[in-house]
């Protein structure tokens, strides 16, 4: 294994009933991945506030998930772990591989959409985010989309065999986009908008991104160590 740490699956405590706090806390996460659905409509969100017809998307998104938490259907919302032996070849539900399909677009349709705004703005001197989330979303979310059905995504393929290393990748993604772009959004509501703090906004981004993807490589992160086969243990 190198440098990277490992995760021995006979020492992780095994759970055999999720508590209703624990399915509870993992609502919110399903809640915030489906209402970033409609990109360009997000977008305006953020530029306008709240209203109209993302008022409506959030109700049902509420509702949608609500039930669908209730029920058992959403990841970490089950009544019980679905996954208790990372090597098993057990069939992955289909509950888990749209979630998960949904939260890897999201994760990565606004880093890169982000991303590129950010090399627009240093290079061009305008910030021309709008119109690129309106004219890039969907290029960049529906290919995604298409790989979860296709089952070729980590934690969305039809086994849940390799849940063991695709767990790690699932989440370094997660840390690396929810450390850097709340960042991102700091910097550009703080800083005045120009060439240089446009630079400086890149800088710090790309190395967020760079930063937290080694610490998850490495498995210095929550959930991002490998979990090396070959014993029980309820996945989380």
């Amino acid at each position: 294994m190198g440098d990277v740490k490992i995760e021995l699956a006979s020492q992780r405590k095994i759970r055999t009933r999720n508590k209703l706090y624990y399915r509870f806390n993992h609502w919110p996460i399903w809640i915030f991945v489906f209402f970033l659905i409609p990109g360009p409509m997000v977008f305006r969100l953020f530029e306008q506030g709240f209203g109209g017809s993302m008022t409506w998307w959030l109700a049902a998104v509420l509702v949608g998930t609500g039930i669908a938490g209730l029920r058992g259907k959403l990841p970490g919302c089950e009544p019980a772990p679905y996954i208790i032996r990372f090597t098993e070849d057990k069939p992955n539900p289909l509950y888990r591989r749209i979630c998960y399909t949904f939260a890897w677009s999201a994760a990565i349709s606004y880093g890169v959409l982000n991303l590129i705004g950010l090399v627009v703005a240093v290079a061009t001197g305008k910030w021309m985010l709008k119109q690129i989330y309106w004219y890039g979303y969907f290029p960049i979310a529906v290919p995604i989309w298409i790989l979860g059905l296709m089952g070729k995504l980590p934690r969305v393929k039809p086994s849940t065999a390799g849940e063991g290393d695709e767990r790690r990748y699932f989440y370094g993604t997660v840390w690396a986009m929810c450390i850097a772009q709340p960042v991102l959004g700091i910097l550009w509501k703080t800083l005045p908008l120009n060439r240089t703090t446009d630079i400086l906004k890149l800088v710090v981004f790309t190395g967020l991104l760079a930063g937290v993807g080694f610490l998850s490589y490495r498995g210095y992160l929550p959930r991002t160590r490998k979990i090396v086969p070959g014993e029980i243990a309820a996945l989380d």
